[in-house]
């Protein structure tokens, strides 16, 4: 088992927190309707202190999910557009040259959008490979080093990046050292009829819903602190490892091995342990069970893994999804 919230204080200081938790996900659930597997696994991967990467569709609330999260967690954000020409001087910054009244010069660095606390990188395959590069370091050590020089990022830090499915000429695909620093890969379907029939009616009323705020930026940050000391028993432990390590090609994966190119490292099983501690706060709990390692198998792993030929070409044509599938059966 590890760590544990033990003395009373520190368990009601823990209920505090999952009330708070419960405000964030009803201010949020009033302004985006029929996401709500998508708002808690956006809400689980910022409790973790991770980055998530939202692909959908343009028009099922993505950019509006992450304004919401922005104002109802108190986090500053900001929200960059990319495109094929954008630099990464124009998320990171850059120096400039001032020259004093008496002519004396320097550099002065002129920081860029990506000091916030929430940022969003809108269409983040749109930019050359160099551009989305320039977030590596952003998001794996929460500082950036410009000429020689190195700038803290501001606390928390997280970025939500979005993508489009369809849309693929003129994209480049994210490099898989920059997908594995998304905690989560989270899909944004379509609304069923009921949520789409509520978003017809009162986004298109004289007057609209709008975001409030639930929690401060100091409450979150104490929240993942919290995050960190749930404990996580043995049995939770194993489920973990053995569901990240059957994703890899060799012998833990057994037959399925065949169908797998490569598979996650262990950074995914820290997202995992991460990500099933956040989840059972959210829901109120201060332990995770099994059945959080299940659900969110799929979210954490997506991203992490690549089809082998056989298993993309075959005369039995099979998907991640799939694969991930089997793997859970094995655990449940």
């Amino acid at each position: 088992m590890v760590e544990n919230v033990e003395t009373p204080a520190e368990v009601r200081a823990a209920e505090e927190v999952c009330q708070q938790l419960r405000a964030v996900k009803e201010a949020v659930g009033t302004v985006i309707f029929g996401q709500n597997k998508v708002i808690e696994n956006t809400l689980v991967t910022i409790l973790s202190g991770g980055h998530a990467l939202l692909i959908g569709v343009p028009g099922v609330a993505k950019t509006k999910l992450v304004e919401t999260l922005g104002i109802t967690l108190g986090l500053d954000s900001k929200r960059i557009q990319f495109t094929p020409d954008l630099m990464p001087s124009d998320i990171l910054g850059a120096e400039v040259l001032d020259e004093s009244a008496s002519g004396q010069r320097s550099f002065r660095f002129l920081p860029g959008p990506v000091f916030t606390q929430l940022l969003m990188a809108d269409e983040i395959n749109r930019a050359s490979p160099r551009t989305q590069s320039a977030l590596l370091q952003a998001m794996q050590e929460q500082h950036i080093t410009i000429a020689g020089a190195r700038h803290d990022l501001p606390r928390p830090f997280h970025v939500l990046a979005t993508q489009n499915p369809l849309e693929l000429e003129g994209t480049y695909p994210l490099p898989e050292a920059q997908l594995d620093r998304f905690l989560m890969q989270i899909d944004v379907d379509y609304p069923d009829r009921d949520a789409e029939r509520r978003i017809m009616c009162e986004t298109t009323a004289s007057t609209e819903t709008t975001a409030r705020r639930a929690m401060t930026a100091q409450q979150l940050g104490a929240a993942q602190l919290l995050v960190r000391r749930l404990p996580v028993g043995n049995s939770v432990i194993e489920a973990i490892l053995s569901l990240v390590r059957a994703a890899r090609p060799g012998p833990d994966s057994g037959e399925l091995g065949r169908l797998i190119a490569w598979g996650p490292g262990p950074r995914a099983s820290q997202a995992l342990m991460l990500a099933v501690r956040a989840r059972a706060l959210l829901d109120g709990r201060l332990a995770p069970s099994i059945d959080d390692v299940l659900d969110l198998a799929e979210p954490v792993l997506t991203h992490r893994m690549a089809l082998s030929h056989e298993a993309r070409h075959g005369p039995n044509r099979i998907s991640i999804s799939d694969v991930i599938a089997k793997l859970k059966a094995r655990i449940s």
